[in-house]
């Protein structure tokens, strides 16, 4: 269990994960599976269950299926998003130090020589 909402674990596949990301579109499963496997990590990714107070549906409207989000986690459950961001644990695969931004996906090119709070992304 959990200590606070910063450090959630969940079981996926039957294995014990630490969870990077909840609710993740495709695009954003592309960007961090490559990211965090190049840093060592196993990485699980798991269809995101529907929420459980559905909307009710309105019969004057359409219906759109809704995108398919995923969760995403690693094995390591030592392994906390935050931390590793801020603690400059993370490394891209040119060698540079993840910043926020570049996490964020807000650039493309991670510039850790200046600090993420004088930016204006």
């Amino acid at each position: 269990m959990a200590i606070n909402q910063n450090h959630l674990f969940e079981d996926m596949d039957g294995v014990k994960c630490s969870v990077v990301e909840k609710n993740a579109s495709q695009s954003r499963v592309d960007f961090l599976r490559p990211l965090l496997e190049y840093n060592g990590y196993s990485v699980i990714v798991i269809v995101s269950p529907p929420p459980k107070v559905a909307p009710a549906p309105d019969p004057e409207k359409e219906s759109i299926p809704a995108n398919e989000t995923y969760t995403i986690g690693v094995t390591d459950v030592r392994f906390n998003a935050t931390n590793a961001v801020f603690g400059r644990l993370l490394k891209d695969t040119t060698g540079r130090v993840v910043t926020l931004a570049y996490w964020q996906q807000k650039e493309n090119v991670s510039n850790p020589t200046v600090p993420y709070y004088s930016r204006t992304v």
